[in-house]
């Protein structure tokens, strides 16, 4: 393969237009989260990751975990469980089965402010596929996203 390769170009058009639906998305909701619930995206994401723990077999993360699920690296995810932390929405307490372990709960303020913003999120997210679904480069990834039921496995 060349880099002239009409394969490899189709490839790289392909990446570029996921890229930007991707972009276009998640600028769409940074700007209403951060509007009206002072939330970025990431931040959003790991509270609603975090809210969905339970008390059964398996039903809390580790720290790769969640960094995994909110697609940051390990530090990174640290830093953001502390801001959240800093501003009262997130705990952090030792497993009491493994005393290495530490874990993360979402707070009350912080599942309050995660039902606010929950519907912001929705909302700027269904704007935001609608307006992509308008550009014909965009609208086959916007069915393709419409179409997927379950979240797909690292």
């Amino acid at each position: 393969m060349t880099a002239t390769d009409p394969a490899l170009t189709a490839l790289a058009q392909g990446w570029c237009a996921l890229s930007l639906l991707h972009g276009r998305i998640e600028a769409h909701i940074e700007r209403a989260l951060q509007g009206q619930h002072d939330l970025s995206v990431r931040e959003y994401s790991l509270l609603d990751v975090l809210s969905r723990q339970h008390d059964g077999e398996g039903g809390h993360l580790q720290m790769k975990q969640v960094a995994d699920a909110v697609v940051l690296s390990q530090s990174a995810t640290t830093r953001l469980v502390t801001r959240l932390e800093d501003r009262g929405l997130l705990e952090r307490y030792l497993c009491p089965t493994d005393r290495r372990g530490i874990y993360t709960n979402v707070t009350r303020a912080g599942l309050a402010l995660l039902e606010k913003a929950r519907p912001t999120n929705d909302t700027a997210l269904r704007e935001a596929l609608d307006a992509a679904a308008e550009n014909p480069d965009l609208a086959p990834l916007v069915r393709t996203v419409e179409t997927l039921k379950t979240s797909v496995p690292a």
